[in-house]
């Protein structure tokens, strides 16, 4: 399996050839609850890293998806309209949000590989 690379804010980020497969961690969608809704961005939409890239709503709030690097969104994943609970049961496989094409792959050096995520996430307790 691909080495996934996380953001502070709960992004996921796995290479697949030129470009980079997003989504939010099992933390992310454990702390949402029941996932309701997401709005997922057009296609072709040029994102800026640590800005809004997509909206998760679950039952109990709704919360902003960042891009974890600046980038064009090549692909969505557009099951998620129709399952959005795809995030709850497989956040880091089936439950991605969006593809996109870096504009700058230095801009991964600044994430956080499994290891360094997991010990961030277990300091928030």
């Amino acid at each position: 399996m691909t080495r996934l690379k996380f953001t502070r804010d709960h992004e996921w980020v796995r290479e697949e050839g030129d470009e980079l497969v997003i989504g939010i961690s099992d933390y992310a969608q454990t702390q949402l609850g029941d996932i309701v809704y997401v709005e997922l961005p057009p296609l072709g939409t040029e994102v800026e890293r640590g800005k809004e890239a997509a909206v998760v709503e679950s039952v109990k709030a709704a919360s902003e998806v960042y891009a974890p690097v600046s980038g064009t969104i090549t692909a969505i994943n557009g099951a998620l309209t129709d399952e959005p609970d795809r995030v709850n049961k497989d956040p880091e496989g089936e439950g991605w949000f969006f593809r996109l094409k870096p504009r700058d792959r230095r801009e991964l050096e600044a994430l956080m590989d499994e290891h360094a995520y997991r010990r961030f996430v277990e300091g928030l307790g």
